[in-house]
């Protein structure tokens, strides 16, 4: 019997890396399923935590208990608007929502523009993790101590004309709103775990620690990461257009925001708010959709990396579609092809560095892997995938030498595979609640296989954004390195939300989609600011 060749050895690894790429297929079938199970979580949770459930919920992470909290809470954020582009004045924002810790001051002009100064500091595991409240919260107020230092030392003075800086707190993780400035943590998650502060409210811990360093600011806004975007993109579109009514985050975590009416949240909404408008912005936290996995695709990769979490059992759309689980998820499955006997990924690579070193390359580290590797693989095209090449060797730590070209090629088919699947899922998301807030009207009863209502002469499908002014009727405003950095993240979201009964192609393309960079920190800016100007 003849041996088999080399090129007939590498036909079969690309095929089966070909197959392990169909288990992240997301068809428009399952994208439907998925809509419909996604839309009855939205309805309950929004109508059905009475008083009794939500002391329940508290209790819950009062005690520290680990119990999941609904899937989807639908925290009402006591934000009932829109910035205007009008609003002026100075004030602080802090946004902690992943690995990054910012803080920026915000001048807001009046006239949709504003000058904003940033820094940012890379918080350290030994407060991600930390024993004491103390700890984190006085590292948050020490970099804002700073930036005042640097960029306005004349508020630090000790006379009494000195006016409060109001400061807005962009807190990414599941928190229950009772006030526009007081929240309590429910629970942690993106890497952190600091069980001194759940149950607890975390505008008051932050304001103890400002308080102790003498600072003239004060917490007046609790905002969530995809709030924040909302109000960032919403005050730089031009005075008199369509303001935007939902935010998304797809970044380290993912979540959104959107403007519902009053008149639909049934749960206890406690605190102060402005109620003239008749909505409120709705904190969905859809990290945590389908925690049971009754609709959301499942493999036995994303099995694997649930399992090694943080938080395993929780948060499972999160771990489908954001940063801090896609580069994971891509070297869990290269992992395991390296030692496959017909893939042979990298071969060679225990030969030449052993196994006691290949233990401590990224390709066999747990969490050392970012979706960086997955936007090279998306977007190069060249025929020896030199540049991916590279990148395989900066984040896996696999010698150049070791890489072939058909290397490249698997990591390229599987990695388009994961971010693929991501995108689709978040344009489901996205359409679900598009829909729910009914601003498409009657274009969007169009099934998502009936035409064009004519509003451009040509298909622009393809494309990133739908004509800018008149067509868009949905402005929805994003942030966080996966929709900025992913190419083609948006256009693969797109092709889920035509694929959405209630959008279809006419309905996709009155869909605005803008990046608002940094808007989690300035958004908290500007709602601390209008929320200390309501008080």
């Amino acid at each position: 019997m003849a041996l088999a060749s080399a090129g007939d050895s590498r036909s079969s690894a690309l095929e089966k890396a070909e197959v392990i790429a169909a288990q992240f297929d997301f068809s428009d079938e399952e994208l439907r399923r998925c809509v419909e199970n996604f839309r009855l979580q939205m309805g309950l949770y929004i109508q059905f935590l009475n008083k009794q459930s939500y002391k329940a919920l508290i209790r819950h992470a009062d005690e520290g208990l680990r119990e999941r909290t609904p899937a989807m809470c639908q925290i009402p954020t006591y934000v009932t608007r829109a910035a205007q582009g009008t609003e002026k004045g100075l004030a602080l924002g802090v946004d902690l929502g992943g690995t990054n810790l910012r803080v920026c001051l915000v001048e807001l002009h009046g006239d949709s523009s504003y000058h904003a100064v940033h820094s940012k500091v890379l918080l350290p595991q030994r407060i991600m993790l930390a024993h004491e409240p103390a700890e984190l919260f006085g590292f948050i107020a020490d970099q804002i101590e700073m930036l005042l230092k640097t960029h306005c030392p004349d508020r630090l003075s000790v006379s009494e004309n000195v006016s409060i800086l109001s400061l807005g707190l962009t807190f990414s993780f599941p928190v229950y709103q009772n006030a526009v400035n007081s929240g309590i943590l429910l629970r942690w998650a993106k890497g952190f775990d600091i069980p001194s502060v759940v149950g607890q409210d975390v505008c008051e811990l932050l304001q103890r620690e400002i308080a102790l360093r003498g600072l003239p600011v004060k917490v007046t806004a609790l905002v969530n990461d995809a709030t924040g975007t909302i109000m960032a993109r919403a005050y730089s579109l031009p005075l008199g257009e369509t303001r935007t009514s939902i935010g998304a985050i797809f970044g380290t975590g993912t979540n959104a925001v959107y403007l519902e009416n009053l008149s639909k949240i049934r749960k206890p909404l406690d605190g102060q708010f402005a109620g003239s408008s008749g909505k409120m912005f709705v904190n969905i936290e859809w990290g945590s959709f389908d925690t049971e996995l009754s609709v959301l695709p499942n493999t036995e990769y994303d099995i694997e990396v649930d399992e090694f979490s943080l938080n395993s059992g929780d948060q499972m759309f999160e771990k489908r579609v954001s940063g801090m689980f896609l580069g994971e998820l891509l070297r869990t499955i290269l992992a395991k092809l390296q030692n496959d006997p017909v893939v042979r990924l990298f071969d060679g690579l225990e030969a030449n560095s052993g196994r006691k070193l290949g233990d401590q390359i990224p390709l066999f580290t747990r969490w050392t892997v970012d979706s960086s590797i997955l936007s090279v693989a998306e977007i190069d095209e060249t025929d020896d995938l030199a540049v991916l090449r590279q990148k395989i060797f900066e984040v896996l730590g696999v010698p150049s030498p070791l890489t072939r070209i058909e290397d490249a090629q698997i990591v390229k088919i599987i990695a388009q595979a994961i971010g693929k699947r991501a995108a689709r899922l978040g344009g489901m998301a996205l359409g679900t609640v598009v829909t729910k807030t009914e601003q498409l009207g009657s274009v969007g009863s169009l099934r998502p296989d009936e035409g064009s209502l004519g509003l451009s002469g040509e298909d622009d499908s393809s494309k990133g954004h739908p004509s800018n002014q008149q067509s868009c009727v949905v402005d929805v405003g994003v942030d966080g390195s996966v929709i900025e950095f992913y190419p083609r993240f948006e256009a693969y979201m797109r092709e889920a939300l035509r694929a959405v009964d209630g959008i279809g192609t006419a309905g996709e393309k009155m869909i605005r989609i803008s990046l608002a960079k940094d808007g989690s920190s300035i958004g908290a800016a500007i709602i601390a600011l209008v929320a200390a100007q309501q008080a």
